[in-house]
């Protein structure tokens, strides 16, 4: 072999040049005549146990998803759609990731799905949804069903606040023609501005009430204060959320005009990252996407992008105002860029490719691709990504979009290619991305896994046995600790 490997300085893989043979030079690059570079996949190495008291209980998985943006622990849900939209993403921001809103639907889809996010929990609910009083009772029942929220405000045509309604008024009511007005409870208890939640606790029980309808000075309405918002800021205390109490979200973007609307859009409707997700993002359209991004949105919102390999395409999407780099180019044997244009780098060697050029701008590096167990994760980590993107883990869960169908007595979920194509944009992703090779199979099922609390637990508890045994207590030192020894 041309190149022997040399482990040192914890994580850091570098090449050995063995004498030259045969006229072959000793370059690192595969050109005519030269040397071929040798790269590693996670399953070429295992992390080398250390010295410790560290328990797995002891470890701490909060970690950077962006510059500004932190997480309780290191997980992304793919932006694709049989993966990502608003269940899965509240599902994995309460648990502590984030979900990446897929963009195979029309912008309006895909902005409704942004704010369903947003609405799901917090502080205070603002710009609730309402009704009016002259609206028909199967009007608010719609409403409600169709936001998963158990009551409407009732507001005028001056945006004035002139009662509630909610599934209590709406039991065993039978007339939905009869308008709300003659339904909800005109006895509205009201606080104007902020309120401390303490504050908001007492007058909830005080008055035997779930929920606090909060006004302006004019007495408009302007948020909503729920019991249940209450409950699951204390039940999910390491969930990912905004300055608000918001849960964080995220969404897909790919390239040119489109994805600028689209990030625009979606950011007015309290996005908190945009993926800007190409198949190769070391090109002019993808760099010069992101620098719109930027430039029109300047700090409102987060960008990721990707997906690259090395440190130069890293460079010139920081360069352009990214604010983490996603890495992974035909990262398996599976990848479509691998086995059908024999394109790629190993996912172990892309890291460590990209993570030295990321850390000079304290630009986090999350993994796209190759992680299919918690082991991967580890190594991920290890290497130096500060998140990963899951795809095919969490595909077949509960909180993923599709039905689950029985065959041959095995359960699958099924995303239906038919209505897929109802609402896709009028651009394929093919023309929208012009590297992407992956095209929807007929067959869309894919094994069915339950919750994908049980798929976030089982990554999670191996990630941290992982740090652990290596000695690190957190994200940062993990990545600091780790060793690899080859096994291959």
């Amino acid at each position: 072999m041309l190149w022997r490997w040399v482990f040192a300085d914890k994580i850091n893989i570098t090449l050995q040049a063995m004498p030259a043979k045969e006229g072959i030079k000793g370059n690192f690059y595969m050109k005519r005549n030269a040397a071929i570079r040798e790269a590693l996949n996670f399953d070429d190495v295992l992390l080398l146990p250390g010295e410790t008291s560290v328990k797995p209980g002891d470890v701490v998985t909060k970690t950077r998803l962006t510059k500004t943006i932190e997480i309780g622990i290191p997980l992304v849900s793919a932006g694709i759609d049989n993966v990502t939209e608003s269940t899965m993403a509240i599902a994995l921001a309460q648990l502590g990731g984030v979900g990446v809103i897929h963009d195979n639907m029309p912008l309006g889809k895909q902005v409704e799905e942004v704010r369903r996010v947003k609405r799901a929990e917090g502080d205070m609910v603002q710009n609730p949804i309402t009704v009016s009083p002259d609206s028909s009772v199967a009007e608010a029942l719609d409403l409600m069903t169709t936001y998963k929220v158990s009551g409407l405000p009732v507001i005028d045509a001056t945006q004035k606040v002139v009662g509630i309604i909610t599934n209590r008024d709406l039991r065993f009511f039978e007339d939905y023609a009869k308008p709300v007005s003659e339904l909800m409870s005109k006895n509205v208890i009201t606080v104007k501005g902020k309120i401390e939640k303490s504050l908001a606790r007492q007058m909830l029980h005080q008055h035997r009430i779930e929920k606090l309808v909060v006004v302006d000075e004019q007495g408009k309405c302007t948020g909503l204060i729920t019991v249940k918002d209450i409950e699951k800021m204390s039940r999910y205390a390491n969930a990912a959320r905004d300055s608000q109490g918001r849960l964080r979200v995220g969404a897909s973007v790919t390239l040119g005009k489109d994805a600028v609307d689209r990030s625009a859009a979606m950011t007015d409707a309290g996005l908190d990252v945009v993926f800007v997700d190409v198949a190769h993002g070391h090109t002019r359209d993808a760099v010069g996407t992101v620098s719109q991004i930027r430039q029109q949105r300047s700090n409102d919102v987060q960008v990721v992008a990707g997906n690259v390999v090395t440190a130069d395409a890293a460079r010139s999407l920081i360069d352009a105002g990214a604010d983490a780099i996603k890495v992974g180019v035909g990262s398996t044997s599976h990848a479509a860029s691998r086995s059908l244009a024999g394109v790629g780098v190993p996912q172990l060697t892309a890291i460590l490719n990209v993570v030295e050029v990321c850390e000079m701008s304290n630009v986090p590096v999350i993994v796209d691709g190759g992680v299919g167990c918690p082991a991967s994760l580890a190594k991920a980590i290890g290497a130096g990504a500060e998140a990963v993107v899951i795809s095919h883990l969490f595909a077949g869960t509960d909180e993923a979009p599709g039905e689950i169908v029985y065959t041959g007595g095995q359960a699958y979920k099924v995303v239906n290619p038919a209505a897929k194509a109802q609402h896709r944009p009028s651009a394929s992703p093919m023309m929208r991305d012009p590297y992407k090779l992956d095209e929807d199979p007929i067959d869309t099922s894919v094994p069915y896994r339950g919750s994908v609390v049980h798929m976030v637990n089982q990554l999670v508890s191996g990630l941290r046995t992982a740090m652990a045994y290596t000695g690190a207590r957190d994200i940062k030192s993990m990545s600091e600790r780790a060793e690899f020894v080859r096994t291959k």
